[in-house]
């Protein structure tokens, strides 16, 4: 077959028993999967009815279907190019009555499955605050996919109480599935299993179908997948999968690595066949790639090579902070453009949603156009306008829309039949919507919602109240509507992923509120709102017959798949990428996930790679000290070329274990001197606090409160011999004190820690 290279057409050739391909990024996979199809029809005289192609998605599948139809001349709209659910269906309309159903099922979606969820939880007398819809979804979810039944979770979770409880919606939620003839889409696959297992005529009418099966993306499959492509391949045993263990970096939506790592321990006698030659990056981007996988132990061997130069060494950039890192990075991609190249060949990468903020703003300011690929732009965000929402009625009461917006959110109880009553009262009175609520007990037939309307506008009073600058922060008015409104607590509640990432973007806000107080010189929340909305309302409308290039945003997880001749992956620092969570996990695979993030993020770049970090980022409110991430040291010098100014690192400083912690510089909230840009604390908004005076002095008291400087020892104030006290290691001996880059390194040998270097100006003793 023209057009393929040696390892190509060794697994275009091969079709007798089990196969496994290994194919790295840009090596050609789906080029490869289709010519076998091809060469399975055309070579070999297979009947396309006996050919079967699961990929993951529909716009996969679809692109594979059109691949087929080009190559194969005749039959080949008998080859089943399916993705699991769609072949699910397929299988279920014909023979689901053999299992209690029948062939007109309702596929429920995520709204319709809350419905049901939120009939179960009344029905059962489950608290909806204690257990939510999502997150009783979720576990539902987690259950089917493990094959589990209402039973199995039961028995599985015996000890737990919570658990017990989510056993018995799930009973209930699929009682009340059967009852509507309805079948979500976990259920597609779950109850496809089912059906093979319970009737093996029925899987035999498929095995005998199906004698050639490939499998795509065979890394990102679950368990509830591998068993049903088990069944299938079980008689013919005709099973091609096609996949790369290295960009297996989708644990949190349920994949599972050792389904393709643990192949040729399922099928004894299967070949396998290693694509290694990139046809996507230089040589450069390449061998970084490869240097840095090559750390992971939870991985099949290869090694990605390309016949293209060598091409730019990878640039690495450290800022001094998250602002200057998106000016960094605006100036580049100016640079690039100015160059002649478009914009839509840049993408810059980051590990979470919440970066964008920092990196679109800006862009913004730069006059850069960009879209933010499979999300919404940082304001645009639910959790941000609901709270902005919160916000802009404290200083204009008569915004109806906003008040609107967030009257029931989180829920209250308050439905929309009854704003809109209130809504047409205030109208035909000639008064706001919110004035109409202060004065609820007056408007007719509302005397059953006076006390909930009245605890939404005491909390709006409450936080209305807190417009002073002499007593309150905005940082902390923001916080008390976080805390107050309830908004937090439910998303904590929910516990899934999605609202997870909603905490971070709300975390991402507070940042953006605290950079604006230090910023501004009399800091009110009318101006935050006026610099928020001139970054927020980013025109989306474009020509269709003259679309605007734009530089593409996205989270490392969406580029899996895509490619760009330039290529920007922000944030490259310990405890965000590799993330904290994964640093302090015990799961020995965690780690080695964001190792293979890093992977696909590298390999994403056809001809330039950008990797940036900032010496301070302030997160969540707060500023940190960061270190670089691993994953830079794991590339070799000699395909990196480091770009702006160098700061100290110290693989002994405490920045891995204190400063990477969520803590900021030995416990302070705000900036200290000489880090971020040369200025001091945030702008004091209450009376300063004695932090030692407090009753738990291991907790954060957080922004708006200054510090005493002289709480806290300089190396001046302690000498070698000297016991010291530090806020996260405990009591220690100082060993040495060593003038070193404009600051002094102190050795301190703690009882519970044994020896840490800290510098003076970043880590405060206190001498005992």
């Amino acid at each position: 077959m023209p057009g393929l290279n040696d390892k190509q057409l060794e697994a275009c050739c091969y079709t007798d028993g089990p196969l496994l391909i290994l194919a790295g990024a840009g090596s050609g996979k789906t080029r490869v999967i289709t010519h076998k199809i091809a060469y399975l029809i055309d070579e070999l005289g297979v009947n396309p009815y006996n050919i079967l192609a699961i990929t993951f998605t529909n716009k996969a599948a679809k692109e594979m279907r059109e691949r087929v139809d080009n190559l194969v001349s005749y039959g080949a709209e008998y080859i089943w190019v399916s993705t699991f659910h769609s072949m699910c269906v397929r299988i279920l309309r014909k023979h689901i009555n053999k299992i209690g159903g029948t062939k007109d099922f309702t596929i429920y979606d995520t709204d319709e499955q809350k419905v049901v969820i939120k009939e179960v939880l009344k029905y059962l007398n489950i608290d909806p605050k204690m257990y939510p819809e999502k997150a009783m979804l979720s576990a539902i979810s987690n259950a089917k996919e493990k094959y589990m039944s209402p039973d199995d979770y039961e028995r599985e979770n015996a000890t737990s109480f919570r658990d017990q409880q989510i056993a018995k919606v799930y009973r209930e939620y699929q009682k009340r599935l059967r009852s509507n003839n309805a079948l979500d889409f976990d259920d597609l696959i779950y109850q496809t299993i089912f059906l093979f297992e319970t009737n093996p005529d029925v899987l035999e009418e498929y095995q005998d179908r199906f004698q050639y099966i490939m499998v795509d993306e065979y890394q990102d499959t679950n368990h509830t997948q591998f068993i049903l492509v088990k069944q299938l391949a079980a008689k013919h045993r005709n099973l091609c999968v096609v996949g790369d263990d290295d960009q297996s970096i989708y644990k949190f939506r349920g994949a599972n690595i050792y389904n393709i790592l643990n192949f040729e321990n399922e099928y004894k006698d299967a070949k396998v066949v290693k694509l290694e030659q990139n046809y996507r990056s230089t040589a450069n981007i390449l061998n970084a790639a490869n240097a840095v996988i090559a750390n992971n132990e939870g991985r099949k061997d290869k090694t990605l090579w390309t016949e293209r130069e060598d091409g730019e060494k990878i640039t690495f950039t450290r800022y001094d902070n998250e602002k200057d890192e998106g000016r960094g990075i605006a100036s580049k991609i100016k640079t690039i453009k100015n160059g002649g190249n478009s914009l839509d060949n840049v993408a810059v990468l980051y590990r979470t949603n919440a970066q964008s903020r920092a990196l679109e703003e800006q862009l913004i300011y730069e006059n850069i156009p960009y879209k933010v690929f499979g999300g919404q732009n940082f304001y645009g965000r639910k959790e941000i306008k609901d709270i902005i929402c919160y916000l802009k009625i404290l200083v204009n009461p008569s915004d109806d829309q906003s008040v609107k917006r967030v009257i029931n959110v989180p829920k209250r109880g308050i439905g929309d039949a009854t704003v809109d009553k209130i809504s047409t009262f205030a109208m035909g009175n000639g008064i706001d919507l919110y004035d109409a609520l202060l004065d609820i007990a007056e408007i007719p037939g509302m005397s059953r919602n006076v006390e909930k309307i009245g605890k939404f506008t005491e909390l709006i009073e409450g936080f209305k109240s807190m417009l002073n600058p002499e007593e309150y922060s905005l940082v902390e008015l923001y916080e008390e509507i976080l805390d107050k409104t309830g908004y937090t607590e439910a998303l904590k509640a929910e516990g899934t992923d999605e609202a997870k990432a909603r905490m971070e973007n709300l975390k991402e806000l507070e940042t953006k509120i605290v950079n604006y107080e230090e910023n501004a010189e009399y800091p009110n929340l009318t101006e935050l709102l006026e610099e928020i909305a001139l970054v927020a309302d980013v025109d989306e409308n474009e020509d269709e017959d003259n679309p605007t290039a734009k530089v593409t945003l996205m989270t490392l997880h969406s580029a899996k798949g895509l490619e760009f001749p330039y290529v920007f992956i922000a944030g490259m620092e310990e405890r965000l990428f590799p993330s904290g969570m994964s640093m302090d996990s015990d799961d020995p695979d965690a780690l080695e996930e964001e190792r293979r993030l890093c992977y696909v993020g590298i390999t994403r770049a056809m001809d330039k790679l950008y990797l940036s970090a900032a010496v301070t980022r302030m997160m969540y409110g707060n500023t940190n000290y960061t270190e670089d991430s691993r994953f830079i040291d794991e590339i070799p010098s000699h395909y990196l070329e480091r770009d702006g100014r160098e700061r100290y690192k110290s693989n002994n400083m405490s920045s891995a274990s204190s400063f990477g912690t969520g803590k900021t510089f030995g416990g302070y909230g705000g900036s200290l001197p000489g880090v971020m840009g040369g200025r001091g604390i945030a702008t004091p908004k209450v009376k300063p606090v004695n932090y030692y005076s407090q009753s738990n002095p291991s907790a954060n008291p957080g922004f708006g409160k200054a510090f005493p400087m002289g709480d806290v020892g300089s190396a001046e104030s302690y000498q070698v011999g000297d016991k010291v006290k530090h806020l996260k290691f405990g009591v220690g001996i100082v060993k040495s004190i060593t003038p070193k880059s404009g600051d002094k390194e102190v050795v301190v040998d703690f009882e519970r820690v044994g020896e840490k270097t800290m510098f003076s100006s970043l880590v405060k003793l206190k001498k005992l």
